[in-house]
This record gives C-alpha cells, structure tokens and sequence, in this order.
C-alpha cells in the first residue's frame, strides 16, 4: 500500500509518499481502509522533530491523526463493529497514522461516521471537534447564558467552538485575523473583532492561537471573578488570578468515541457543520505541510486517500 512517512525529522522535504507493507489488525484493532485523513498543525511539529518529547514516535513514522474510512477487518476481541462499518477516529499519536491506503486503530476510539456527508469530509472531524468540545464543556464547563470569548475563532478549531457554544446558549465574542472573519460570523458568532476587548467581563476565555505570554495575559484580564481560561497552546502555561479566583487550564485533547459519536449526532441533524478549505490526494501531502509552514493554509484541509 502506498503511505506518506518521514524517515528523519525536518522541514517539508523529508515527507516521502512510498510503498509499505500494510498492517495487520492485532487483538483490540480494527484495520480500516482510510477513505481520509486531515492536516493537523501538531503534525507538523511532529514532522520537525518538536514533539519528541510529549509525542515521540517510531522513525520511519506514517502521519495522520484523523481518520474516516471503512472497516476492512478486525483483530481478536473486538465487537460492536463489523467489515463495512464506516467510522471516524482520533488516531494515538504515537502510532503510525492515517496517511496511508490502511490504518490499524484501537476498536474503541472508534465512531460511527457522519451519514449526511462524504466518508472523506468526515476526516475534518475528531482531533478539532474533541479540542473544542473539551474546552467548552469539559474544562470551562461552559452554560447557557454565559459569555465567552475565543481567541482564534477563524481556525478550524474556533470554528467549532464557536458553533458549539454559540449551540448551547452562550454569547460569543470571537476574535480573528483579518481573513478569517467571515468565517466566525458565519459560525454564529455575536460580535467578531480583530482584538481581544470586551465591554463586560466574560466568563472564559479559549485561547486557540499561539500567543506570547504578555498578550496571555491580557486575556486573563478580560475574565470576571470566578472565571476560567483555557489554552490550548500548551507549551506555554496558561496563567491563574487566585485572588480573583480565576483559574488557567492547559488543554491536552484525548480521542474519545463518546464524545466523537455526539458529533457526529450534530453533524447529522445539522446542528454542526463540517467545513473544508481543500481536498488533496495522498500523494501531495508534502505540498501541504509546504503550505503550512509558509502560513499558507487556506484553513481546514483533508487528504484523501488513494483509491
């Protein structure tokens, strides 16, 4: 089967779009014939060698955190799913990814994939989806009635998080680039600015954007008593006021099929949507990773698999 993997770390140009031998699912795994995978910007950091550390993989490693696709046959143990089942997971990290023809993956991070848009689309989904949603309810357990404001709301994950909030009652302040505002209008979003401000006091703030520590903490200023931040550039620690009780909150997304599953129930009954910037074929992953490295994304982008 063909795969995109990386041999050594580097820039864009150690990516190699190869022949490999394809897995074969162990007891617990699902071997899935990917229909697509998606970039991601921490794959990027993988790829140049920064996430050793927190991440370290297997040299040579195949990328691909997302995957949609089919299931094409099951190791020992595994039950609720069968040969055909269509299914959407957040793939660990550590293990060779979805950027390939066939993917193993552990049986229960898997969901059932979107029904009311293409298998390959549905690869958009997992790792974005579960930051955002994790942020929002998990960490600033976030309520109808209350205010937040997301920083970075143009991205792929702001788009989300602001389609959920938005979703469960919030009011929501994004603030973006000067391309990506439309976007976050168009994600529901009740004021859009080019800034973090605000004229009242929010009750959290999501900080999706890779910030320096100074402007980190003009957003904990814009929190009220009681309030939370929650950063999802994790290399930098997001910063607390104990004395007004405002806690800070590292992010670190975990897959799970629960929650991915009542995506995709959103998704389906179009209380979700799921946007795509562009469709590349396997084979040009590299260029992708050029893009991005260039601050050229033009946002969400999913690579679909050979057929």
């Amino acid at each position: 089967m063909k795969a995109v993997r990386f041999h050594q770390y580097g820039d864009p140009s150690v990516l190699r779009y190869e022949d490999v031998e394809q897995p074969v699912p162990g007891a617990g795994q699902a071997l899935i014939r990917v229909a697509a995978t998606s970039f991601n910007g921490v794959e990027g950091n993988i790829r140049a060698g920064f996430m050793q550390g927190p991440i370290p993989v297997t040299l040579p490693h195949t990328l691909g955190i997302d995957v949609s696709g089919t299931i094409a046959a099951l190791g020992e143990g595994v039950s609720g799913l069968a040969i055909g089942d269509r299914v959407v997971g957040f793939l660990p990290m550590t293990a060779d990814g979805a950027a390939a023809e066939y993917v193993v993956a552990p049986a229960d991070i898997l969901a059932p994939a979107p029904t009311s848009i293409p298998l390959a689309d549905a690869a958009a989904l997992p790792i974005v989806a579960l930051t955002a949603w994790q942020a929002l309810f998990e960490h600033a357990q976030l309520t109808a009635g209350q205010r937040v404001l997301i920083n970075g709301a143009g991205g792929a994950v702001g788009g989300y998080a602001v389609q959920l909030a938005k979703s469960a009652g919030a009011y929501v302040i994004g603030v973006t680039g000067p391309r990506s505002g439309d976007q976050a209008k168009a994600a529901g979003a009740d004021e859009v600015l080019d800034h973090p401000a605000v004229t009242s006091p929010v009750d959290a703030v999501l900080n999706l954007a890779p910030v320096e520590p100074a402007q980190l903490a003009v957003l904990l200023d814009l929190i009220g008593d009681g309030g939370v931040l929650v950063n999802t550039t994790v290399w930098m620690p997001a910063p607390s006021d104990d004395k007004r009780g405002v806690r800070g909150i590292n992010l670190f997304v975990r897959s799970d099929a629960a929650q991915l599953g009542h995506l995709v129930t959103l998704v389906d009954s179009g209380e979700l949507r799921v946007d795509i910037a562009q469709r590349v074929p396997l084979a040009e992953l590299p260029a992708v990773h050029t893009q991005a490295a260039a601050g050229a994304l033009p946002g969400k982008t999913v690579i679909v698999a050979a057929a």
